[in-house]
């Protein structure tokens, strides 16, 4: 009996694959367009990245990245990285639980607050902060006064970064919560969980990869941010220099070897981002087929049982 609406939907879904299939040559011609495409603007020019850091040999690309200079980059990328990744963490968190599950007086108005910094430029951002904090700023003679040092130090890169990256975690944890709902918390609650009970037992598991995939994307926005923070951090070598300021200042000295040895950091961690998104995507729809796949083992078993229940 059970093989029966197996074989229906079968046939069922291969009439509705027969009325979505394209020719053979459309099919084909949208395969090699997108194949050349992630060729010849992604594939290539990553390889040629590594082709002309190793173009001088090793002891070149060794000597680069061991530079007093890029390692000061990198430990400045680093701390800027530790600085917001947390801080868009609880904001991501805090903002798309109160626009999942409250209705409120300025929703649509922090909606559009997320999304602003898709749509300005970092550059125009960067010289915002200038305007506020600058020596010639809003704030700038309060500031000086105090000897508080925002622009051209490691709080007004820090500032920037934060700006160009706080959409990323919200964004991804806005629809999960949305599609999951408020039914779960709200039974919690009647069970007698608190309100921390119930979002680090009921709401933080539902959305543990949004949350995942929304911190990776802000770790490698942060890594490599450099409109903002190029306008914001003076560019003083060994200071202010983050890797892919350190990149240009490199290549702008006609040291093309050592600047594509550096930027070579910088497409691995790109790399590796992409390949931990893709093994928790993995991941992620493998315990989605277990689970489906141990929901429909215990059917046949609970049906069973309604025979010796009827009688």
């Amino acid at each position: 009996m059970s093989a029966i609406p197996k074989r229906q939907l079968s046939a069922g879904q291969r009439k509705s694959q027969r009325g979505t299939e394209e020719s053979p040559f459309v099919k084909w011609l949208l395969i090699t367009v997108a194949l050349l495409f992630s060729l010849v603007f992604l594939l290539l020019p990553l390889v040629n990245v590594f082709a002309q850091a190793f173009a001088k040999g090793f002891t070149v690309y060794w000597d680069a990245l061991k530079h007093p200079n890029t390692i000061a980059a990198m430990k400045l990328t680093l701390l800027v990285t530790i600085i917001c990744v947390p801080l868009n963490v609880l904001f991501g968190l805090a903002a798309a639980w109160a626009i999942t599950k409250f209705e409120f007086r300025g929703k649509s108005l922090l909606i559009t607050l997320i999304d602003l910094p898709f749509s300005v430029s970092p550059v125009v951002a960067g010289l915002m902060f200038i305007v506020l904090f600058g020596l010639q700023g809003y704030f700038g003679e309060w500031l000086a006064d105090r000897e508080i040092k925002i622009i051209f130090a490691v709080p007004g890169i820090a500032l920037a970064t934060l700006f160009v990256t706080f959409p990323f975690v919200a964004r991804e944890l806005i629809p999960i919560m949305q599609a999951a709902g408020s039914d779960q918390e709200q039974s919690a609650l009647t069970l007698g969980a608190n309100g921390w009970q119930t979002f680090w037992h009921v709401t933080l598991p539902s959305v543990k990869m949004g949350l995942l995939y929304g911190t990776i994307l802000c770790i490698a926005r942060c890594v490599g941010e450099f409109g903002a923070v190029s306008v914001v951090s003076g560019h003083i070598t060994g200071k202010t220099d983050t890797v892919p300021l350190h990149v240009e200042k490199l290549y702008n000295e006609y040291q093309g070897a050592a600047a594509f040895a550096v930027a070579s950091i910088l497409a691995l961690g790109a790399l590796f981002t992409l390949g931990l998104k893709t093994w928790l995507e993995w991941r992620e729809a493998k315990l989605e087929e277990s689970s489906q796949l141990a929901a429909v083992g215990l059917q046949p078993v609970a049906d069973s049982y309604k025979p010796m229940a009827d009688g």
